[in-house]
Formats: structure tokens, sequence, C-alpha cells
């Protein structure tokens, strides 16, 4: 009989002092760095009883650093409540929900000073070291794409608005707004906005505040070059324009209709480019082209149910793509000649700024898309409470979360580190869910990490940084 390789292990019963969370020593000298400790402490300080023991600033961190280690739900600050050596006194699950459930009462009020708060840090954080390539106000590298796009969260019980959404399921449509870090980093929620579920996503007024509160989140000296990116949901005159008027550009899908159908008929087969994949090198079976020129003048018809601008704004761009179905794939009424053809609009020029370059830059879109799994793996997948007023602060806090943990890499490593680029989850396994050991010498309380965790000189050298920048 072959002996296991691996010695069985016995649990005893005997417990140890450990620290089952060291990584997060990260995120708390985060909140230190950026001054959110101390910022939202004044912010929510009307909200504080004049005896209480927990101050509602502590509170919310704590549930923004449960979230950003894994937690779900309200009660996965246990977790954290656990180490009180690294995370001081945490307050009780009743007094969390009653903390909530008064934040609450005054919900708008409330939600204006998070994020007055979480405005004020990433100016901050990013006046210490910007998180996007290039030089700020200009386009190569320095021009600040901002994502907007809707989601569905599914509801497993009876919630407060939680109604059938366009898809056919049951629960809420929040719209999100993220700025893209790009190719060497993640991103940044800007704005989360709670909707009931049968809030459509095509929904102008929804996306026309969305923007507004992703532009205030920027720092100031950011706002002046800023691509709105979004897919055809987003895709009204009424949105466009708002985005014109800003002096701001903007790449959206375009729906496909009569007048792009027409322009694809007429247009001559030398316009066509080939078009490129992200790596800049043509893309086999994929072409664009500009349909601007072709495209017919639409029939505007002014109706008082509709309000709002008649017609595109001036100097929109039409430009389409086109590619071979992959096999097996149904063809849409919107196809040509066994073409899949997609469009969206633009209206951005300039020397540098190509058509198969404009293209790749949209379908980078879709990294939007990743920031939304992100985070619904940080607590967004489920909003664990019944009132709306409670939920919308849960988001609140949910994109808080989101923050900590971009500030944290951006801060605390350099842009050619792979873990500048890793997703909550490979975060978490790697360097936040470590275990360690906190011991008390000469006046002085030291961490010690595992002795053989691969993954221990980028706790050391995060932290480091962390304390220098």
């Amino acid at each position: 009989m072959k002996r296991s390789l691996v010695p069985s292990v016995v649990i005893d019963p005997v417990r140890e002092s450990l620290i089952s969370s060291s990584g997060a020593l990260l995120l708390r000298e985060t909140i230190r760095t950026c001054g959110l400790d101390r910022r939202l402490a004044e912010a929510l300080s009307p909200w504080r009883p004049p005896r209480a023991r927990h101050d509602p600033s502590k509170v919310v961190l704590d549930i923004a650093t449960a979230l950003a280690l894994g937690g779900d739900c309200l009660s996965d600050i246990a977790a954290i409540r656990s180490q009180p050596t690294l995370f001081g006194p945490v307050a009780s699950d009743p007094t969390v929900s009653r903390l909530l459930t008064k934040l609450a009462g005054d919900v708008d009020d409330v939600v204006t000073a998070i994020r007055d708060v979480r405005a004020m840090s990433r100016s901050r954080v990013w006046a210490r070291k910007r998180p996007l390539a290039g030089t700020a106000g200009t386009r190569h590298g320095g021009q600040v794409i901002v994502d907007i796009d809707a989601t569905l969260v599914t509801a497993h019980s009876d919630k407060e608005r939680a109604e059938p959404t366009f898809k056919r399921g049951f629960g809420f449509a929040p719209m999100c707004a993220f700025v893209d870090h790009g190719e060497h980093g993640t991103g940044e929620t800007l704005a989360i906005d709670l909707r009931p579920g049968k809030a459509s996503p095509w929904n102008s007024a929804d996306h026309l505040s969305i923007l507004d509160a992703a532009l205030a989140q920027l720092p100031e000296d950011e706002r002046a070059q800023v691509l709105v990116r979004a897919d055809t949901g987003a895709c009204s005159k009424a949105f466009m324009h708002r985005i014109t008027d800003l002096g701001l550009e903007y790449s959206i899908g375009f729906q496909a209709q009569d007048t792009v159908k027409a322009a694809i008929e007429v247009i001559p087969e030398q316009a066509w480019k080939a078009a490129l994949d992200g790596d800049g090198q043509p893309r086999e079976g994929a072409q664009v082209a500009e349909l601007t020129a072709w495209m017919p003048a639409p029939v505007t018809q002014k109706r008082a149910s509709r309000p709002g601008p008649i017609n595109w704004p001036e100097g929109m761009r039409v430009i389409a793509r086109r590619e071979r179905p992959h096999p097996g794939a149904q063809l849409r009424l919107t196809d040509h000649n066994g073409w899949r053809i997609t469009c969206f609009a633009t209206n951005t020029r300039g020397p540098g700024w190509r058509l198969p370059t404009l293209e790749v830059r949209h379908r980078q879109r879709a990294r939007c898309e990743d920031r939304i799994r992100c985070l619904k793996d940080t607590g967004l997948a489920n909003l664990p409470l019944y009132g709306f007023g409670q939920n919308r602060i849960w988001v609140e806090i949910v994109a808080l979360a989101g923050d900590l943990l971009a500030w944290m890499q951006t801060l605390a490593f350099d842009d050619s580190a792979p873990a500048r680029r890793w997703e909550p989850k490979r975060l978490r396994f790697r360097l936040l869910a470590v275990a360690g050991r906190i011991i008390r010498t000469g006046r002085r309380r030291l961490l010690r990490l595992p002795r053989s965790w691969p993954w221990d000189w980028l706790i050391e050298t995060g932290w480091t940084t962390l304390r220098t920048v």
C-alpha cells in the first residue's frame, strides 16, 4: 500500500490569536492616505447621536471593507469585528442595521454627502498618482473615458420597488458609470443610480442624471477632456446634445434603423477599410466605413409626447462595422449580404483618429461589463435590505468598496505591476485574505506574514509605497 504524500491533519480545539485578512491592512492604509476617514466623519456628523459609541463614518467604512474582502450582506461585517487588532472596535449587527435605517430617512442628503466625500478623496488620489496614462487634458493617453451602462440585479424576495425587468426577471435596474483606467489598470466606479426593475435602459433622463453624477466625481481639471462611451441604450438626441453642449466627446452605439440600411445599400465598396483588433493588427473578416455622407436626411416631426431636440447634434459621425457572423449564428434583419452590421456615433475628429482606431476605441467599451461584474462580486449582486432608501445607501457603500480596491491598486503598485490589473477575486485570494500574526514588541505592534506565501513581497511593497506617497 502506498503512503499518501500529504500528511494527515486534525483540527485542534485550541485557538490561536491570528489575523485572517492581513492584506486588508493595505485597504486601511489607503483610507488614511486619501483622507477618507476624516472627511466621511465630518460629512456624516449630522447623523451621529450625541452618546453614540460608534461613529457612522466608521460603520460605513467597516461595511465597505467587508465588501472589499468579499462580503455580500450586512452580517459579513462579523469578519471585520473578529479582528479588532487590525480594524478596531466594530459595531454589532443591530447597531449597523439601526444606522442604515436612520440614514435611509434622509437618503438624498446622505447620498450627496457620501458622493461629495468620494469626489474629494478621488481628487486627492489622482493628485498623488494619476491612474491614467499620458498627460491630463490630451487625447493621446490623457483622455478620461467615462463608460455608462445599465445592469440588472435580481431580487430573490419581495423588496420595495423590486419589479419585473425588461428581461423577464425580477429585481432592480441600476445605472452605472465608470472611468476606464485603460489597458494597464482596472477602473473606478463614479456613480450608481439605483432604479426600479421596470426602469428602461433607454431612458434619456436617467442617462442625463448619471452623466452629471459621473462628471461631478472627476477632479475639476480632468473634466474638460472627457469621452462618454455607451451602448445603444444611450443613443438619444437629448443625451448626445447634452454631451455636445458640454464640449465633450462621445462614442455611443447607434441603432441600425432605416437611414443606416439605406446608407449600407448605396455606400461604395471601396469605402470599407480593414478593421483592427485590440493589438492594432488587421482583424480578418472585419471592415469599417463611415456612413455619414450616404445617410438620407431623416424625417423629423415634433411630437408633444416626446419633448427634446428634433435633430441629431452637429458634427455627429456614424461609423459602421461589418463582419461575417460566426458559424451557426442566426442572421438578423439588419444584416446585409451575409454581413453582420453594427454602428456607433461619435463626434471625434482630428489627426490620428482613423476609422479603425475609432472603432477599436468604441469596442473597448466591453471593459464596462468587466467593471459591472467586479461590482457584483463586491456586493452589488445582492441588495440585502427591504427599503429602497436603505438599498440606495447600500449601493453607495458598494461604490465606495470598489473605489477602495481601485485606489489601493493605483497608489500601492506601479503601472507595470501585474497586481495593478488584478480583479477583486484575485486580489482577495493572493493579497487580502492571507493569514498573519500580530505581535507586540518594543511598544510596537508588528504584523508577521507567512514565511512561504508567494505574494508576501507584493504586500510589503504596497505597504511601503502607501506609507511614502
